[in-house]
C-alpha cells in the first residue's frame, strides 16, 4: 500500500472503540467459568463487583492501580486514534482514585495494510496522552493482527485507605456525571458520513479529556463510590454500581448531559450495535416511562469511550465534587440522579 493513499481506520474494524467489547452477558458467563483461585490479602480490589482496576496494597501508604484497555479504531485519523485509547486506559486508574505513573503500550496491527508512518501516528498520539497524565510509555507488545489494535497497560498508585471503588455507595447518595453522553452514536454517525465536523470536534474533546478530577476525589470522604462510564453505557455501569452496593437508582432522564449532535443521531436511528446488545443485557432492569421515545434506551446504552466519571456522593457534598470536576475543564458535569434502598435497578424519570 503506499504511504500517501488514503487511510480510513475505521474500515478495518468490525467494531470501534469500547463499542467493540464483549456484551455484558457473555462476559458474565465467561468469567462464572472461570476457575476460583486463592485471593492473597494485599489484594484489595479484584473481580468480585467488576471494578475499573486492580488494586494491589504494597506497603501502609501506597497501594498499586493496575488496569488495561485497548481496542480497534473509533476514528479514522491515526493520531486522535492513538490518544482516545491512551486516554480511555488512564481512566480506571482515575476511577479507582489513583495517580498515573507508569504505561506499556499495547499494540495490534495488519502490517501488510497499514503503512508504518501511519502506526507511528498511533504510536504517537498515545505517547502525547500520557505526557499530559504526567507519564511515560516505558514499553510493551507489539503483534501483526488483522485489525487496527491499540491501548495500554495503565499503573497507578493510591493510598491504601483512599481507593474508591464501584461498590461503596450509599442510600440518599446523589449521582454525579461528568462528561455528556453520546459517544457511541458520534461513531456510528462517523461511519456512515453522517457526522459534522462540528459533532466530530465535540466527540475528539471529551474522548482525549482525562479524567484527572478522579484522583482529587479520593481525597474525600464523602465520595463513596466512582466507576468510569464507557462499553456498557451509563446504564449498564451504573447497574454495577447498584449491585455492588445492594441499592437502586433513580435518574432524571432531562438531567442527563447530552451531546447535541448525538442525540439527534439517535432520534434518526442512528446507533452501534452494542447499544441493543447492551440494552439487551440489562434492560430488564431498567425501567422507562410507558411513553419513552426508543431513543432514550439507546443513549442509556450507548457505549461511551473515554467516557466520564460517574460519582456517588453524600448530597452535601455535591457542590464540592462539581467544582473539582468543573476546575478541571469539565463544563457539563452535574447530578443526574440518586440512590435509594431497594433491589438493583433503575428507575428513570
Amino acid at each position: 500500500m503506499s504511504s500517501d493513499a488514503p487511510i480510513r481506520l475505521t474500515a478495518f474494524s468490525h467494531g470501534g472503540g469500547c463499542g467493540c467489547k464483549i456484551s455484558p452477558a457473555v462476559l458474565s458467563q465467561m468469567l462464572a467459568a472461570a476457575p476460583a483461585t486463592a485471593i492473597p490479602p494485599q489484594l484489595l480490589v479484584g473481580t468480585e463487583t467488576s471494578d475499573d482496576a486492580a488494586v494491589y496494597q504494597l506497603n501502609a501508604q501506597q497501594a498499586l492501580v493496575a488496569t488495561t484497555d485497548f481496542f480497534t479504531p473509533i476514528v479514522d485519523d491515526p493520531e486522535h486514534f492513538g490518544r482516545i485509547a491512551a486516554a480511555n486506559a488512564l481512566s480506571d486508574v482515575y476511577a479507582m482514585g489513583g495517580r498515573p505513573i507508569l504505561a506499556l503500550a499495547l499494540v495490534g496491527m495488519p502490517l501488510d495494510k497499514l503503512p508504518l508512518a501511519v502506526i507511528g501516528r498511533i504510536l504517537a498520539g498515545g505517547a502525547a496522552v500520557c505526557r499530559e497524565a504526567g507519564i511515560v510509555i516505558a514499553g510493551g507488545h507489539s503483534i501483526d493482527v488483522l485489525e487496527p489494535i491499540y491501548g495500554l497497560v495503565a499503573l497507578g498508585v493510591v493510598h491504601p485507605e483512599r481507593v474508591k471503588r464501584n461498590c461503596g455507595a450509599r442510600a440518599g447518595d446523589h449521582l454525579i456525571l461528568s462528561k455528556p453522553l453520546g459517544i457511541g452514536a458520534l461513531s456510528a454517525g462517523l461511519k456512515k458520513g453522517l457526522l459534522s465536523d462540528a459533532g466530530y470536534a465535540q466527540m475528539l474533546r471529551w474522548t482525549t479529556a482525562l479524567n484527572t478530577p478522579g484522583t482529587a476525589l479520593a481525597e474525600l470522604d464523602a465520595v463513596h463510590a466512582m466507576t468510569d462510564v464507557t462499553g456498557f453505557g451509563f446504564a449498564g455501569h451504573l447497574l454495577e454500581m447498584c449491585r455492588g452496593a445492594g441499592l437502586s437508582a433513580g435518574v432524571d432522564f432531562s438531567a442527563l448531559p447530552l451531546v447535541d449532535e448525538a442525540a439527534h443521531l439517535l432520534r434518526q436511528g442512528v446507533a452501534t450495535g452494542a447499544s441493543a446488545r447492551n440494552w439487551a443485557a440489562y434492560g430488564e432492569q431498567v425501567r422507562l416511562p410507558s411513553d419513552a421515545p426508543e431513543w432514550h434506551w439507546k443513549m442509556l446504552s450507548d457505549p461511551q469511550t473515554s467516557g466520564g466519571l460517574l460519582v456517588a456522593c453524600a448530597p452535601g457534598a455535591s457542590a464540592q465534587v462539581l467544582d473539582i470536576m468543573r476546575r478541571d475543564g469539565f463544563d457539563r458535569a452535574c447530578v443526574v440522579g440518586e440512590l435509594a434502598a431497594g433491589a438493583a435497578a433503575i428507575d428513570v424519570v
